[in-house]
Parts: C-alpha cells; sequence; structure tokens
C-alpha cells in the first residue's frame, strides 16, 4: 500500500487506516478523512520465545489478548496498561504505564525491538543496537516516522496472584511522602494510589505470589463485584489497612469495568448491588461503542465539561502537582502511578543524566472549580506541568502551541529522523496531528 501511494505520486499523508472511533482515546482524529489510510489488519501474537524471554506480536495485538495467551504458559509483560482494548501499537506509538513501572518504566522500555515500514515502503527492525535512533524515536511519534507492523516485548514469569496492602493515609504532605516511599522500594511488584480529596487517599502496594489464604481471595474482576475504586474507598471510610489475595488477571484488569470511574458519569446507578448482579455482565461499555454511537452534541459537550488528561511528573513535584489540579480542576479520585524514567534519547526523558522517579496523575471525569472552561484550564495546567518538566499524554486534548509543545517534550531526534527519511511528504507531523490549535 505504501508502494502502491508512492506510484500515485505521494500527494496527501499517510495515517492508518483504523477509524478514529475504535481507538480508547476519547478524541476522534479528523485526519482520517483527509489522509491516505493504508490498512493494517495486523492482529496476531507471533512467537512467544521462552529462552530469550521476549514475546514478538503485531500492533493490534490487544492487552487483554495479550494477558490471555501467555498467562496459561506461565508469562506475562511486566507492564500490563490498565484497559483490555488498549493495543500495543497505541502503547508503543502513544504511551502505556502500570503499578509496575516504577520497576519497568513505561511500556516502551520493556520493548526491545520495533519492525516498521518505512514512507518508502521499506521493512525495518530497529533494537538498542541495530538502527537505535529510529528505536528510540518511535515512542511517543503517534505513527509518524513509519507504519509498527510488529514489536518484541520482554516478559516475566507470571504468578498466580498480587496480594495487595492497602493503607489510607490523610493528609497531602503525608499521602506525597508515603507514596514516594513505597515508590523507591524495588520488593514492592506494584504501587498504586488513589486520592478521594485533597488530603485523603489509599496507597496500595503489591507482591506477586502464588500463596494465597484462601479466606482473603478476592475475584475483584468478576462481574456482580463492586467497582474496584469503590471498593479500595472502604478502606478509606472504615480507616483501616487491609491485605486481600487477587488473581492476577483480575488485578490487571482492576478498573476495566468502570473505566477506572468514567462509568459513574455514564452509568449513575452502575455500581448499584442489584444492577451488578442483573446487568453487571454488560459492563463496561466498549469505549469503541460510545464513541461511534454518539453525537457531535454530545462530544461537544463532554469536551467543555469532561476531563480525561495523565499528566506525567517528576516525584518530587507531587504535592505541588496536586495543589494545582485541586485549584485548576477538582477533579477526584486522581490515579498515581509512579514510573522510572531512564534517560534515553527520544521525545521523553528526565531533565538531569540520570533516570528519574516521576508519577503519571490521572484525572477522568466532571470538573468542580466553579469556572471550568475547557481551553482556559487546561492551558493552565499544561503549563504547569512544562514548568515542572512533566509530561502531557497525547491521547488526551491538548491545547498548546507547537512552540509549547516542542518546549515540553524533545524533539531533537523525531526531527533529524523526519528529516533523514523524507517523512514530511508521507506523515504529517506528531503535533499537527494530536493537539487542538493544529486542527481548528
Amino acid at each position: 500500500q505504501v508502494r502502491e501511494w508512492k506510484n500515485e505520486g505521494s500527494k496527501r499523508y499517510m495515517c492508518t487506516g483504523r477509524p478514529g472511533w475504535l481507538t480508547v482515546s476519547l478524541r476522534v482524529g479528523k485526519y482520517k478523512k483527509t489522509h491516505k489510510n493504508i490498512m493494517i489488519n495486523l492482529m496476531d501474537v507471533l512467537e512467544v520465545d521462552s529462552e530469550r524471554q521476549v514475546v514478538r506480536v503485531e500492533p493490534l495485538v490487544t492487552m487483554g489478548q495479550l494477558t490471555a495467551h501467555l498467562n496459561p504458559m506461565g508469562w506475562t509483560i511486566p507492564v500490563v496498561p490498565e484497559l483490555d482494548d488498549l493495543t500495543v501499537g497505541g502503547l508503543i506509538m502513544g504511551t502505556g504505564i502500570e503499578s509496575s513501572s516504577h520497576i519497568y518504566g513505561l511500556f516502551q522500555h520493556t520493548c526491545v525491538a520495533y519492525e516498521l515500514v518505512l514512507a518508502d515502503g521499506s521493512l525495518v527492525r530497529c533494537s538498542p543496537t541495530e538502527n537505535s535512533d529510529l528505536f528510540y524515536a518511535v515512542p511517543w511519534s503517534c505513527g509518524t516516522l513509519g507504519f509498527l507492523v510488529a514489536a518484541e516485548i520482554k516478559m516475566i514469569p507470571a504468578k498466580k496472584y498480587i496480594k495487595l496492602h492497602y493503607e489510607p493515609v490523610r493528609g497531602l504532605q503525608k499521602i506525597c511522602e508515603r507514596f514516594a516511599e513505597e515508590s523507591k522500594k524495588k520488593e514492592n511488584s506494584f504501587v498504586e494510589g488513589l486520592v478521594y480529596s485533597l488530603d485523603e487517599a489509599v496507597i496500595m502496594t503489591g507482591v506477586l505470589t502464588d500463596e494465597a489464604q484462601p479466606k482473603k481471595i478476592n475475584r475483584i474482576g468478576n462481574y456482580y463485584k463492586p467497582w474496584f475504586f469503590k471498593h479500595v474507598e472502604k478502606y478509606l471510610k472504615a480507616d483501616r489497612t487491609g491485605i486481600e489475595y487477587i488473581p492476577s488477571r483480575h488485578y490487571y484488569h482492576r478498573h476495566t469495568r468502570s473505566i477506572f470511574w468514567e462509568l459513574q458519569d455514564i452509568i449513575p446507578f452502575g455500581n448499584n448491588p442489584i444492577f451488578r448482579y442483573l446487568f453487571g455482565w454488560m459492563a463496561p461499555p466498549k469505549i469503541s461503542l460510545l464513541k461511534l454511537t454518539q453525537g457531535e452534541a454530545i462530544r461537544k459537550l463532554y469536551e467543555q465539561h469532561h476531563v480525561v488528561q495523565d499528566m506525567l511528573v517528576p516525584m518530587k513535584s507531587l504535592e505541588k502537582s496536586i495543589q494545582t489540579f485541586h485549584a485548576d480542576i477538582n477533579v477526584y479520585p486522581l490515579w498515581l502511578c509512579p514510573f522510572i524514567l531512564p534517560n534515553n534519547p527520544g521525545m521523553v526523558h528526565p531533565k538531569g543524566d540520570e533516570a528519574e522517579l516521576y508519577v503519571d496523575i490521572g484525572a477522568y471525569g466532571e470538573p468542580k472549580t466553579k469556572h471550568f472552561e475547557a481551553r482556559a484550564s487546561m492551558r493552565q495546567m499544561e503549563k504547569f506541568v512544562r514548568s515542572v518538566h512533566g509530561f502531557q499524554m497525547l491521547y488526551a486534548d491538548c491545547y498548546m502551541t507547537r512552540e509549547e509543545f516542542w518546549d515540553m517534550f524533545d524533539g531533537s531526534l523525531y526531527h533529524k529522523l523526519r528529516e533523514q527519511m523524507n517523512c514530511k511528504d508521507a506523515f504529517p507531523e506528531v503535533y499537527d496531528k494530536i493537539c487542538k490549535a493544529a486542527r481548528h
């Protein structure tokens, strides 16, 4: 298809032919209508190499599919981003994170090689030792350097359960201190925080295990179970710590049934026990279905009165960040997920020369600030995130100017490669593909 596009005279930019409503991002890309759509129907797990401890997959393999394939073989991947429908391609070209990221980094840091079809129609493999510039430039590039056709991801042995410890913490300073402390411990397989108000949170730490106390096993993924964030909140309300053993697959997809807490806005009665028992098996509705059936008016309403953002900030700025989130948007719960950011080349790396501990703050829901205005409020937040050398996830609405965008992200390697590989006529620049300012 790419060669055909070349023969036709390379008139328009190319993009993948996957319809916008199928993606998990709430944004619907308008570029699909004007660019040449390249159909990439590659959705298979290609090989599981137990010796190298690597799994080779095609870009449309989803997290649900991959864990279902690997778990019975005794394997899993180090970072399993939350929602079942997230694809390997999206997690590499965009980004992905999970509560094990304080050890392994972002999803891209668990990948050991990519295979891409470039603008000239050639197939290239890249890794840290082979075409390394391209390997480091691909993450966050949103499909603007080439088409991903396969990826190799590290595997680790799977265990049956996660022994999860719940700890309610009060007082913002104490929350941030405890969270940073637990995130630094390598003996924690998983670290996650749910912040329910400016001074109340539950910090969860988990360890992989094959043994469990039968009485303390909680299969949170069963359709009739309470939504996970509501279950966690009980520990806060009762002001007590607790330990549970959660089957691994249930843990990895713990926020899937309630789409974190988005479903409480869509089905307010969804966590009612009667509803869960009778209709819980129908939830969650696929995000793709919601997008496909949503009219323009509802989409606009959502855009103005609803926030879905992930901001990645250095751990040392966590307290200041939560205060800023509270002042600008006031959305709770907030999701806290720590990750180690290595000093690799590419669009996203720490300010210094060393790897640095960062935290992803996820805000999903209806802003409670009195004068919330989507564009102004988000620009204020973006400005703050730039000031602490943080990053905004690119699936979300982004209101930055081109200058601000390249101030947040390091474009040096990316632009060099676009020049070298003649991407300028083949793919739009990442900014033009995702930013609101570029599309209106």
